[in-house]
């Protein structure tokens, strides 16, 4: 049985966090073609994973159908946020 609250929600690409979570993506995909080339197996890399997997973690929470599901997913996805956080700072140093 499907537990998720009724909305205006009819797929995942209806929700916010996962639009942000493109923008984001598509912001840190543009920022780090700046990179150093030197930089394209760690950096790049680490930052644009963890950028995709926002977005993909809310949609895969939602395509699961079930809430406690959705919470798990968002909460990765959180942590993904922390992650790229944690590589732009290092970048910036």
């Amino acid at each position: 049985m499907d537990q998720r609250p009724r909305s205006n929600v009819r797929t995942f690409r209806d929700l916010i966090a996962w639009q942000k979570g493109v923008e984001l993506t598509q912001v840190v995909y543009r920022v780090t073609t700046a990179f150093p080339a030197g930089e394209r197996f760690g950096l790049v890399s680490q930052m644009r994973r963890a950028s995709v997997s926002v977005p993909a973690n809310v949609a895969e929470g939602y395509g699961r159908g079930r809430r406690a599901e959705y919470i798990r997913y968002v909460e990765i996805a959180r942590g993904s946020l922390f992650e790229l956080q944690t590589h732009a700072e290092v970048a910036r140093r």
